[in-house]
Parts: structure tokens; sequence; C-alpha cells
């Protein structure tokens, strides 16, 4: 069983046949997927599938707290499984490549700003936005 079938478990989210494929297909993502790209990914394993029945799904998982949808610039939404560990995001705008990092100064410093103006930091949301160095 997949993290993201235990979660749906866990939530209570009814798990039909062609949801589990989803969750499955998810889980096994290693990039960020738009619905278009999961929708190709899981007909290949059952092509009954429906690409109305993906963006349901999707949003289910979503509003169950399962996926996180990210509206990367100059793009489609692109889904994640939520994690308990924090990332950002670095994004290729020409290739599209999503590179997901944790760096200490950075989180260092968003505290430090947000002390400076009296809060304190319960959340945050990092995306950057480059273009690949010829080397």
């Amino acid at each position: 069983m997949t993290d993201i079938e235990e979660k749906c478990i866990s939530k209570g989210v009814k798990l039909t046949g062609q949801r589990k494929i989803i969750a499955r297909v998810m889980s096994e993502a290693e990039d960020h997927p738009d619905v278009d790209v999961l929708y190709n990914r899981v007909t290949k394993i059952d092509p009954k599938i429906s690409i109305a029945t993906v963006y349901r799904t999707v949003k289910l998982f979503e509003e169950a707290g399962i996926l996180a949808k990210h509206d990367f610039k100059g793009g489609k939404a692109r889904y994640e499984e939520i994690s308990e560990s924090h990332h950002d995001h670095l994004i290729d705008i020409k290739s599209g490549e999503i590179i997901e990092f944790v760096d200490d100064e950075i989180e260092k410093l968003q505290k430090k700003v947000a002390d400076k103006y009296g809060y304190d930091l319960v959340d945050h949301k990092l995306e950057l936005y480059g273009i690949k160095k010829k080397t």
C-alpha cells in the first residue's frame, strides 16, 4: 500500500479501483505532475480512467490534505504528495524542472525577518525561478 493510499484510509477517503491507481501513480512520481501528465500515466495502467476522474480525484486528495497544489508561474497547476518535512522549490523557467531543496540559512533569514517585524513565523512557501547556467 502506498503512502497516499494510507493517508486516504486514515482520512476516510473512499478508494475506488481508479482512485487507487491514481494514488499509486502519484506516490511513485518523482516530479510534480500536472493533471494532463498524471492522466497520461494512469491511462497506461487503466485506459478506462477519464480525465474528469483524474481532475476529481486530484481535487479530492487536495481537499483532504493529501496532495499539495502548486501554481508555479507560467504553467498548469502541479501536484505533489504532502510530506512532513518542509522544502522549498527552484523552478527552471525554460525546462519546467522543479528542484526541491532545504537551506538552513534561508530558514534562519525568514525567521529573522518575521522577528524584525514582530511576528512569529507559522508557515511559508518559497519558490525561486531561474535559468540553468551554461557550463
